[in-house]
């Protein structure tokens, strides 16, 4: 289907033009400065940062006394693990004298890892705007 043209009487269009320049866009500080100013943009930022940081350490923190916490709890509630056994030994003894080390170790390469990850995106990010 074609368009109709438009109708005889219809104004004409016209290109409005301005021997005037548009106002210059205001320079932008780069991030850094921002940054190192101690700026509220840069406050604004490193807040973020912060509130990464302090989520990830949360979330250990509660994995931590989850783990830690919740094996007392279960011998308490359930009386039938205070006696279990593995290879003769207490599963209790076990859980809490070996097992919890090699946990503890991978929480802990977990953490530093998701660190190292949360400052080196927020690094790059400073870098590609400035």
């Amino acid at each position: 289907m074609r368009p109709l043209p438009p109708p005889d009487d219809a104004p004409q269009r016209v290109r409005v033009t301005s021997s005037r320049r548009a106002p210059a866009a205001p320079a932008r500080r780069p991030l850094q400065t921002e940054l190192d100013e101690q700026t509220t943009l840069g406050e604004v930022y490193v807040r973020g940062l912060m509130g990464a940081q302090f989520r990830l350490a949360a979330s250990i923190i509660v994995v931590g006394v989850l783990g830690l916490g919740g094996l007392p709890l279960l011998f308490w509630i359930v009386p039938a693990t205070r006696s279990l056994r593995v290879l003769d030994w207490p599963i209790a003894w076990l859980l809490v004298g070996v097992v919890i080390y090699p946990v503890t170790v991978g929480v802990a390469a977990y953490y530093v890892r998701r660190a190292d990850r949360i400052e080196a995106d927020f690094t790059e990010m400073v870098e590609q705007q400035s």
